[in-house]
This record gives structure tokens, C-alpha cells and sequence, in this order.
């Protein structure tokens, strides 16, 4: 349920949500992969996420969240093995992103959305918290007001409103999604080796 595709040379790791019939919804084999798969990238210089079919993720699985998924700490290492990723991460958002998914897009360097993709994260309906460093990302992307629009009140932001906000950077066509997404790290994988974590250390 999640596809790995290494390209040039291994220097770009692709990884795909691949359960569209159930919206890519995450179970926690699903999360555990993902974090393996970001955590031994390897001599990987750039990383890009994205799902198969027309929704990015529609957050942890049903049956699995009732079981315990929507407090597992496996949320919390996927984005931290993210964020802590020395070269570029880009999230090509193929569609709605929601729930828990929000997390390793916000860990992310940049977002990239297709036109219709909608965010959000309905903790406060479910009766859930955010995993522990969601809050902190999104309000330093739309500032503390707009993050409690969608933690506390349940926005739904769609594509064009999310990216005058600064929660995603580029609206692209679905079908130059992942093209939009290589280009944007055809200079980093073009570099030395340390070049992308000594600019991500100076931002």
C-alpha cells in the first residue's frame, strides 16, 4: 500500500500512498513504511510524498483509528523523520488532504496541490488532540488565528483560499503534478552532497 520508486541514481526517492479505494486512508503498517522508507532514504537528496487516485489521504483508517491509531505515536515519527530529512521534501498533494495525513505535509519543505484538493483536520469533532508538533507547523505556515480555523472550528480550505494563506505554495495541473514536483528538486539532486541541509539550517 505504499510504493517506493527511486530515481535519478537513487538521489530522489518517490513515495506513493497506493490505497485508493478506501481515499488512502493510513493504517499503522501503512505509517510504519512510510517512516522506514523516509528514515532509510539513503544517499537521497530529495523526497516527494504522494497518493494514487484523486485524494492524498483521508487520514487514518477507520477501523484502525477506533483501535488506537488516532493516538499512536507513529504519526509523530513519520513527520519528525520528515522534518529531519537533510534535502528537499515536497508534498504533491493529488487531492484532499485530511486528518492525521496533514502531518507529513506540514513537516514537508513545500506543498504542491491540484486544483479542487481541499484541507482539513477535524480533531476537535472527533474528539482527538493533533499530533504534538502539527499545531506548531501549521500556525507557523498561516499564522495561530487561521491554524485554529481549522484545528478548533473545522475549516475547509480549498486549494485557491490554502494557497493565498501559505499553506501550500503551488495549485498544478493533476496531470504535471509529480512533473512540477521533480523540477522543483532538480537543483538540489544537481548539488553536493550537505548543500540542501546547510540552506534548510540557515532558513
Amino acid at each position: 500500500m505504499i510504493q517506493i520508486q527511486d530515481e535519478t541514481d537513487g538521489l530522489l526517492r518517490v513515495l506513493r500512498l497506493n490505497r485508493p479505494d478506501k481515499a488512502n486512508a493510513l493504517t499503522a503498517d501503512m505509517l510504519e513504511a512510510l517512516a522506514l522508507a523516509v528514515e532509510g532514504a539513503g544517499k537521497a537528496r530529495a523526497l516527494i510524498l504522494t497518493g494514487e487516485g484523486r485524494v492524498f489521504s483521508a487520514g487514518a483508517d477507520l477501523e484502525a483509528a477506533a483501535a488506537g491509531l488516532a493516538t499512536s505515536p507513529l504519526w509523530e515519527r513519520l513527520s519528525a523523520a520528515i522534518a529531519a530529512f537533510p534535502g528537499l521534501t515536497v508534498a504533491a498533494l493529488n487531492g484532499t488532504l485530511a486528518g492525521g495525513a496533514c502531518g507529513m505535509a506540514l513537516a514537508c519543505d513545500l506543498r504542491l496541490a491540484v486544483p479542487g484538493a481541499k484541507v482539513f483536520y477535524p480533531v476537535m469533532r472527533l474528539g482527538y488532540l493533533p499530533q504534538p508538533s502539527d499545531p506548531a507547523r501549521l500556525a507557523a505556515l498561516v499564522g495561530p488565528a487561521r491554524a485554529k480555523l481549522i484545528l478548533m472550528a473545522g475549516a475547509r480550505v480549498e486549494a485557491e483560499e490554502a494557497l493565498s494563506w501559505g499553506l501550500i505554495d503551488r495549485i498544478v495541473p493533476a496531470e504535471s503534478l509529480l512533473d512540477s514536483a521533480r523540477s522543483l528538486c532538480a537543483d538540489v539532486l544537481a548539488a553536493g552532497p550537505g548543500h540542501a541541509a546547510a540552506i534548510k539550517r540557515m532558513v
